[in-house]
């Protein structure tokens, strides 16, 4: 039995609001440039005795056409309490706050001295002062339970046995000239060149008597060759202290020959006395990563992936015994792939996220792996306990961005902040409706309509395909491919999770092995056909599609297999060519375990390629990449477009010479939803 479920924008229905609902009679539709200018909230941290929360806000500099960070901090169990603000510089960036073990003072990371280094400070005299002075920057720390130490890493020569060398260990400059010299894969990652000789390396430090860090350092890393965290998203929660303080916990990506064609991460416990890292992991071949040690000093957890080749493959939490050294797989029963755990204060359960159809939710998980779900709607993007068994959290939306909650131990949610309040009161609302389907080989298949409140009249329809292809248009907040400010243009937005999404289980995931152009297509088509039953305001027959990496793919394989239906697409990134692409991208796992390992031993290798179906082509098109995608090379858009020319389509070519994947600038972006807007706007006309 097909279900429908409405969720009107901000509804007061929920316990939680995601921002601050319009009323005023002036209010208008939201722009891209609203978009880019809203704060944003992250890096939430929370004092030892659970009374004080810190975080950092990044505001948008548009003239600077950049970001910039600042800190606050907020008192808990006081109605009406505002936050402070207690670290912002001109011009500078402060970020990352972690509360010292005593609760006296707050450690960040600012560039005030002109390089990213570690400052504290001191919550009694409100002031603040450099804690370290090294010769390279600081990537990330962490405290030590006892306070005296500090683990932290940054960008550091292999053969440099302190914390920055003189020299920067590159190994690819042999000559006198500009060029590289590379003897294995991976040459180049997400947007950047590799440089061998140059890794991501953890070292701890020693805190001294008057509050300023030792300036050597220790490395924690032995023989071992590779990066820690893991290169380019690896951050703080693949570094850990052991309870005892007396040894650190990293997870460690080997740079070696098979390093382009393996998602395999290691988990490490390296002594601070005999620095000599021990694999914790040695015996899965998969991924293990977020090391985390329970405060008791008796467990330590981590996610763990079975399958080395496959980067979306199910997160399970291990537990490990430290005493006896048994490891369970703590959530194997549970269909769910864990996005990040943290030890709840007493040691007995963890605080969970994972995705769940269309949502992110908060779980605690028991040491018996029982689950129970915390929170319903929205996407928990961080989620810190409390030392009184409370937890506080930072929750977004379609209808907001993130901000911070408090639920106590009885489950009873405050809100904390609402950092675009004035903002959001300015701006027209969005509906928000989930909805579902048979979709292809008889299965349910779930999707999502956003459109503007109280909008009369037909509709006309955007369809937005994700990318990954392993992933989801979920209920959450994004600043790339936002539902919420496209509805505000007067349409309605349709996303459909099509096989291969996440959130609904492994084998939902996994059907979209060599099955790229199959069963999502024909989703994509059964959910198209099912929103013009479901809403009759849609008018699915003048439509546009739009989409981004396997999106963009998507709307390569839609132009030769699906060409009549819509009346423009928008490809951005796009996977043009197969065999091109099995050659050029630097992350061959994505590309060889989606499509059946490398060209060569492919069956069937041409039976998705989009290059095969070019002379059906027809869709007016705007084609979009950044030149400094190293993982879908912008060469597959520039062949996309001269095909598009060459049959004689309508077209446009938006290249970004500074963007990598994703486009991040603020100005980048607002150019980027503007081509777009004209460009869909062009083609669809309201009714």
């Amino acid at each position: 039995m097909k279900k429908t479920f409405l969720i009107a924008a901000l509804l007061g229905t929920s316990a939680i609001a995601f921002g601050a609902l319009s009323t005023d009679a002036a209010a208008r539709p939201m722009t891209e440039t609203d978009l880019v200018m809203m704060k944003r909230l992250s890096a939430v941290a929370a004092s030892p005795d659970g009374m004080m929360v810190a975080y950092q806000l990044r505001e948008t500099d548009l003239e600077a056409n950049k970001g910039k960070t600042d800190l606050y901090m907020l008192k808990l169990g006081t109605t009406g309490t505002q936050p402070v603000m207690f670290a912002s510089k001109p011009d500078k960036n402060e970020h990352d706050p972690a509360f010292a073990p005593d609760g006296k003072s707050i450690f960040y990371i600012s560039n005030e001295s002109g390089s990213d280094q570690i400052w504290r400070y001191d919550i009694a005299s409100a002031t603040t002062t450099q804690a370290s002075n090294f010769k390279t920057d600081v990537s990330g720390f962490k405290i030590s339970p006892d306070g005296l130490k500090f683990a932290i890493w940054g960008d550091i020569a292999r053969d440099c046995m302190e914390f920055g060398c003189a020299k920067d260990g590159d190994t690819s400059k042999p000559g006198p000239g500009t060029g590289r010299e590379y003897d294995q894969l991976m040459t180049r990652h997400w947007d950047q060149w590799e440089t061998p000789g140059n890794y991501s390396r953890v070292f701890t430090v020693v805190l001294r008597a008057d509050g300023k860090l030792g300036t050597l350092g220790t490395a924690m890393d032995g023989d071992l060759v590779g990066d820690a965290p893991s290169k380019p998203f690896g951050g703080g929660d693949e570094i850990s202290w052991s309870a005892d303080s007396s040894a650190v916990l990293f997870a460690l990506r080997h740079a070696d020959a098979n390093e382009a064609k393996s998602t395999n991460l290691d988990i490490y416990r390296s002594a601070l006395q005999n620095p000599t890292p021990v694999n914790l992991s040695a015996d899965n071949a998969g991924m293990d990563t977020t090391p985390a040690a329970s405060p008791d000093g008796k467990w330590l957890a981590w996610t763990s992936m079975a399958r080395a080749t496959y980067e979306a493959d199910r997160l399970v939490i291990k537990l490990m015994d430290l005493k006896s050294g048994k490891i369970t797989a703590l959530t194997d029963t549970w269909d769910r792939s864990i996005a990040s755990l943290a030890w709840a204060a007493n040691s007995k359960s963890l605080l969970v996220t994972a995705q769940d159809v269309l949502e992110t939710p908060l779980y605690r998980v028991d040491l018996k792996g029982k689950v129970t779900r915390l929170t319903e709607r929205g996407s928990i993007a961080e989620a810190v306990p409390l030392k009184n068994g409370g937890v506080v959290y930072a929750i977004n939306s379609i209808n907001g961005p993130s901000d911070l909650f408090h639920m106590d131990t009885k489950g009873k949610t405050t809100q904390l902040t609402n950092v675009n309040a004035d903002t959001m009161a300015m701006l027209d609302p969005v509906n928000y409706q989930k909805f579902d389907f048979t979709g292809a080989n008889g299965d349910q298949v779930y999707g999502q309509i956003v459109k503007p409140q109280g909008a009369t009249g037909k509709l006309p329809v955007l369809l937005l395909v994700h990318g990954g292809p392993q992933g989801t248009f979920n209920n959450s907040w994004s600043y790339r491919w936002n539902p919420a400010v496209m509805a505000s243009q007067g349409y309605a937005v349709v996303s459909i999770d099509f096989h291969g999404s996440t959130g609904y289980g492994q084998k939902f995931t996994d059907s979209i092995h060599k099955n790229w152009g199959g069963w999502p297509l024909e989703d994509l088509q059964k959910g198209m056909e099912a929103v013009g039953k479901i809403d009759a305001q849609l008018d699915t027959n003048n439509a546009c599609a739009l989409g981004g990496s396997y999106g963009g793919y998507m709307m390569n394989w839609i132009s030769g297999n699906w060409p009549d239906r819509f009346k423009c697409l928008v490809n951005h990134a796009g996977i043009f060519d197969l065999r091109a692409m099995a050659y050029e991208t630097e992350e061959l796992w994505f590309d060889q375990w989606d499509n059946g390992g490398p060209w060569t031993t492919r069956s069937d290798a041409e039976k998705w390629n989009p290059v095969n179906h070019v002379a059906k082509w027809k869709t007016p098109t705007l084609v979009i990449h950044g030149e400094r995608d190293y993982r879908i090379p912008y060469s597959q858009s520039l062949a996309a477009f001269t095909a598009l020319q060459q049959q004689g389509v309508e077209s446009k070519l938006l290249v970004f010479p500074d963007e990598n994947h994703w486009v991040l600038k603020p100005k980048n972006s607002i150019q980027w939803h503007q081509t777009v807007f004209d460009w869909v706007g062009k083609h669809l006309k309201a009714k």
